[in-house]
């Protein structure tokens, strides 16, 4: 099986994912207009198509859509406090938006066997990787318990929507949030005691059985992240 054809979707090599992050970091940050901006989060859409997110991707398309239709319609409102928190609070959104779709995408076609094994190769410090390859393990474990323990209050008849939240906060926090947050803690010890078990501190070189190298794909979009980033400092007046 070829680096790009792994998981029914383009297999990026998890450095190259780093790069793209860090390119459109600098793309949401110093973005020139509202328009440029959904160009972005129309490129880490098709990065996460391409990689096996269609589903994500779309939605994520979707909901910036709707963040985008109500930014205009806040700029049409009558200046004041009001329309200033607004537009505080939505320019936030939009530079924050990009990254965290690209994050997600990242997070959810990344094992942990092939960013240790990829860190490993670019010699860094264990002291940020082990960290890294904690957290990738962790967000996809806390979000099946977060299920399994929606699925249970629903049979209790308590649902973790913002009506209940209103209506019923004390018993909202107390059945939902807070087995959360012990299951939380408990996943955090048993993660930390399996990566000790399986020798993730080991200072000795890593063998890995997953193919690590940079490939066409890997390539291709650097240079399509690349690109963006330099029109919207270079030619940011078109938009």
């Amino acid at each position: 099986m070829s680096n790009g054809e792994k998981r029914g979707g383009l297999w990026i090599d998890p450095r190259t994912k780093i790069l793209l992050l860090f390119l459109c970091v600098l793309s949401a940050t110093m973005a020139p207009s509202l328009f440029y901006e959904m160009l972005v989060v129309a490129l880490v859409a098709c990065f996460g198509i391409a990689c096996g997110k269609v589903r994500y991707s779309i939605i994520g398309v979707i909901v910036y859509g709707g963040f985008y239709l109500l930014t205009q319609v806040v700029l049409q409102m009558p200046s004041g406090n009001v329309q200033v928190m607004l537009i505080a609070f939505l320019g936030l959104v939009h530079k924050v938006y990009p990254c965290g779709i690209l994050s997600g995408i990242i997070i959810s076609t990344t094992k942990v066997g092939e960013f240790l094994s990829a860190m490993n190769r670019s010699h860094v410090s264990q002291k940020i990787v082990i960290p890294i390859a904690v957290m990738l393990r962790y967000v996809p474990t806390i979000r099946e318990d977060w299920r399994f323990i929606k699925d249970a209050m629903r049979m209790r008849d308590v649902s973790p929507n913002l009506k209940n939240f209103i209506l019923h906060p004390a018993m909202t926090i107390e059945c939902i949030y807070v087995p959360l947050m012990m299951a939380a803690s408990k996943t955090a010890d048993e993660l930390t005691v399996a990566s000790v078990t399986r020798g993730i501190e080991n200072p000795t070189q890593r063998t890995s059985y997953v193919k690590i190298g940079f490939g066409i794909a890997d390539l291709t979009v650097a240079l399509a992240f690349l690109a963006m980033f330099l029109v919207g400092q270079f030619y940011g007046e078109v938009f």
